[in-house]
């Protein structure tokens, strides 16, 4: 199995039961996952350190993922980092208004491990 333990991904949601399932997924491809439970702590982290893909949700208290992702893309450092949706909102105003925003791919919840692991590695590259 190949060692993607140097690839950084931010994996962001209000319910830590999403963000355990989503670590358990890819830290079987050892990816190093660092986790936000909200949409500032998102920030913080990639203030922090900036990782090479994001894993957001849309509905979080305070600055919603819309909000979040809007101010990764305006900020010169941020705006490459690949963003990943994953949300309830499966509406295909909440999907279009998301890849406008410049979001690289949206997977509606629940969560299909398959999904999630193509769409990681094709925005990554690998």
């Amino acid at each position: 199995m190949t060692d993607y333990s140097k690839i950084s991904i931010l994996a962001v949601d209000d319910v830590a039961l999403n963000l355990l399932l989503v670590k358990k997924i890819l830290q079987r491809y050892n990816f190093r996952i660092r986790t936000a439970d909200s949409g500032v702590k998102a920030l913080e982290e990639v203030a922090a350190e900036k990782p090479d893909l994001i894993l957001l949700d849309i509905l979080m208290p305070g600055i919603d993922g819309f909000e979040v992702l809007s101010r990764l893309k305006a900020d010169w450092n941020t705006k490459d980092i690949p963003v990943i949706i994953l949300s309830a909102l499966n509406s295909n105003k909440d999907i279009v208004r998301a890849y406008e925003m410049g979001a690289k791919d949206y997977i509606t919840k629940p969560i299909i491990m398959e999904k999630l692991i193509n769409s990681v590695a094709r925005n990554l590259g690998l």
